[in-house]
């Protein structure tokens, strides 16, 4: 009782990891889930939830290829304002060279186009073929300043190799040059690290994604790659993939050495550069001590909310978010002003006055 007296939310809610594909996409990673070798990194996982018919994987399906229709109404719903839209994973990161740049381009192309359909609804992180370094670099730009996206999406390795390798550094010349965030987005562990994940089905979101992924961030940090580009600008998810949590003993234990031990001397500790270099969102973890732990931590200029649609329900994310026991100064930075900021979204209203606070019924 009393909801249709409620006043609106004063706040926009700009979400920023939020999943979409497009049926050449969709077709082309079921014929590589199909023919894709047992041992290969999401095979799978992707295997399953683009053939299965169970009733969540093709309400998935569905929701991942629409962009016009029950996408906004879910949005109006719970207020949300802005999908930061990036196409879902593993991208085109599992396909030939020439496949991968050609649907990339196609991605960002209409990943344009929806955004120009709905301009005060949707922005966006350009796909590129990371295994094809200096076409991907080429295609940031293009994304950056042909589209105006809003910044790229990795998912995580590429071929088993990790970014941190040089050949992959034209594309975080691009980056830095054009001031491009990189969202980098959990795929299943490398081939290498694979194995053990698999017994108890532990290679997805459960653990093997938030291992791999920021195992792949440290690699990031503990390369010097932050020395080479200081002012480039990377994004993880999940709170930030647990890295958070350990910045700690990562900073304690980074001077000790060992025989083997091949890590080159940085400039800063590497909790100085997650301050510096990272954001981190939300996604899936609506959990208020991580939340606030975070804050502390990393500090509330440097979280973004996000709600991986349509993985994770858009209810939970919002009540999560609105509810957090937080100043509402630190709700402003982390619905929306930070997305503003690092991803340069314009700033507006947030959606019609009234949107997410219908009077109960029943």
């Amino acid at each position: 009782a009393g909801m249709a007296d409620r006043q609106p939310v004063p706040w926009r809610r700009i979400a920023t990891e939020e999943a979409f594909l497009i049926p050449e996409v969709h077709d082309a990673l079921r014929s590589w889930a199909a023919g894709a070798d047992p041992d290969e990194p999401d095979q799978d996982f992707w295997g399953f939830v683009l053939t299965q018919d169970l009733p969540g994987l093709q309400r998935v399906r569905r929701q991942l290829l629409d962009t016009d229709d029950e996408r906004l109404a879910i949005m109006d719903e719970h207020g949300v304002s802005v999908h930061l839209l990036s196409l879902t994973a593993p991208g085109v990161q599992t396909f030939g060279d020439a496949q991968a740049v050609e649907l990339a381009a196609l991605v960002n192309d209409r990943l344009a186009a929806i955004i120009a359909r709905h301009p005060d609804r949707f922005a966006g992180l350009a796909a590129i073929a990371p295994q094809v370094p200096h076409a991907a670099a080429a295609e940031i730009e293009r994304a950056m300043k042909t589209l105006r996206l809003n910044g790229v999406v990795i998912n995580s390795h590429t071929r088993n190799e990790y970014l941190d390798e040089e050949k992959f550094w034209p594309i975080f010349e691009a980056a830095q040059a054009l001031r491009v965030p990189i969202y980098i987005h959990p795929r299943s562990p490398s081939a290498q690290m694979a194995a053990p994940y698999r017994k108890y089905g532990l290679e997805t979101g459960m653990y093997g994604f938030q291992a791999e992924t920021g195992l792949h961030a440290i690699r990031l940090i503990c390369s010097g790659v932050f020395d080479r580009f200081p002012d480039l600008k990377i994004v993880l998810g999940h709170l930030g993939e647990g890295i958070p949590f350990w910045l700690y003993r990562v900073d304690y234990m980074h001077p000790v050495r060992s025989s083997r031990n091949s890590r080159p001397k940085l400039q800063l500790t590497p909790g100085e550069y997650f301050k510096r270099n990272f954001a981190i969102t939300t996604s899936g973890m609506n959990w208020h001590p991580a939340l606030r732990f975070c804050i502390e931590a990393v500090g509330a200029d440097n979280i973004m909310f996000a709600i991986d649609y349509p993985y994770q329900l858009t209810v939970g994310a919002v009540q999560f978010m609105d509810s957090a026991p937080i100043p509402d100064q630190d709700k402003h930075k982390i619905f929306h002003l930070n997305a503003e900021r690092i991803f340069g979204i314009p700033a507006g209203a947030g959606i019609a006055a009234g949107t997410g606070t219908r009077p109960a019924t029943g």
